[in-house]
């Protein structure tokens, strides 16, 4: 006799009925790489237990040791060519996230896997300093962020990123940081001494001025008025600030485009920039669920415009058009974008350029300590 298979232990594993509360994704489908797909089966307890206060997956970090932390990149639409990242996974649960699909390699789930199970480099500072000591380090502006957030939640404990900053200045190592947590004003102590150097360029993320918007998109993440007071408060402190509108979302976002870069300029960031969003891999079917959930109106019209910017297709990864789309859409938000920027004085993300004159490697980790 056939049996259903066992009702699911956890909400990560229910189908996703409705949204989970705090969390970008509400289900937790399988990575590209595994070979064993799970499928629940409802014999009415599972009802009855989504009808009630069933428990939200809780965040649990696991400690990991580094081997190497310094990533490379010769991708010619990337402004940095390394980059480092203190976490893998990311607490804010942003459903758009490019990088959810990395967690497949750890045989996570890119859904709620991604937001919840998380993974710290406990020895990231110790790792970064024997990498900028190798004798053969060719130095460049390493980028803090390009995959998952340096100072999502977690950061308030682990305090990776501050310390990989003050190895940083420490060094004279330039770098910028993206983030779309306010968070990063505990560590003005440390940018504004980089900031007179020129070492040091931040930019933060803010794709909405829509907070119910940003609730479901971004859960975890500052709310965007308060990312807006973070670009105040760096600009203040004569930290150079840019601000992303990343990602623009066609029927969804697309309408704050000027008034983000309307307030982002008042608050004082200096250059702007803009990606469209992008749908790898197992993303397609966790942000069609998320629109399902939350838009559904909207849903159909909202793939329709994705598909138009991707050559008919969710995603499209050639480097030429991936960040911006192409076709008349894409075209039309490239125009806003620019008429923002000139009426609002912004020049380009990449206009500042960083010292890398100053840099002195560090010492390598010794056994003897510091004698002198």
């Amino acid at each position: 006799m056939d049996h259903p298979s066992p009702l699911p232990a956890s909400p990560e594993q229910f189908p996703a009925t409705r949204p989970l509360k705090g969390r970008g994704a509400a289900s937790n489908p399988e990575g590209r790489f595994e070979s064993i797909r799970h499928q629940a089966e409802d014999d009415g307890w599972q009802s009855a237990l989504l009808d009630g206060d069933a428990p939200r997956p809780r965040t649990e970090v696991t400690e990991e040791r580094a081997r190497s932390v310094i990533s490379r990149n010769d991708s010619p639409d990337i402004a940095f060519s390394q980059a480092i990242n203190p976490y893998r996974g990311c607490e804010h649960g942003c459903i758009y996230c490019y990088a959810r699909p990395s967690h497949s390699y750890l045989n996570l789930s890119p859904g709620l896997d991604f937001e919840t199970k998380l993974r710290a480099k406990g020895n990231f500072a110790e790792v970064l300093r024997a990498e900028l000591a190798k004798p053969g380090y060719a130095i460049s502006p390493i980028n803090i962020g390009s995959n998952t957030d340096p100072y999502q939640p977690i950061e308030k404990k682990w305090r990776l990123t501050r310390a990989a900053l003050e190895l940083l200045a420490e060094c004279h190592h330039p770098c910028t940081i993206v983030t779309k947590n306010a968070l990063v004003e505990r560590d003005l102590d440390i940018l504004q001494p980089m900031a007179r150097e020129k070492l040091v360029q931040v930019f933060v993320s803010v794709n909405s001025l829509d907070n119910q918007l940003a609730a479901k998109l971004e859960p975890r993440a500052s709310a965007p008025h308060r990312r807006i007071k973070a670009i105040a408060a760096l600009a203040a402190a004569g930290v150079p600030v840019g601000v992303l509108v990343a990602p623009i979302i066609p029927a969804l976002n697309d309408k704050d485009m000027d008034a983000v870069m309307a307030q982002a300029a008042e608050a004082g960031a200096r250059c702007a920039g803009y990606t469209t969003l992008r749908l790898p891999y197992e993303l397609k079917q966790l942000f069609r669920e998320w629109l399902a959930l939350h838009a559904p109106q909207r849903a159909e019209h909202v793939m329709s415009l994705l598909q138009q910017m991707n050559g008919g297709r969710d995603y499209d990864s050639d480097f030429r058009t991936r960040m911006r789309g192409q076709g008349v859409f894409a075209d039309l938000l490239r125009r806003r974008f620019e008429v923002a920027c000139r009426k609002h004085g912004f020049g380009r993300a990449r206009e500042l350029t960083l010292d890398t004159s100053r840099f002195v490697p560090p010492r390598k980790p010794s056994p003897q300590g510091e004698l002198f």
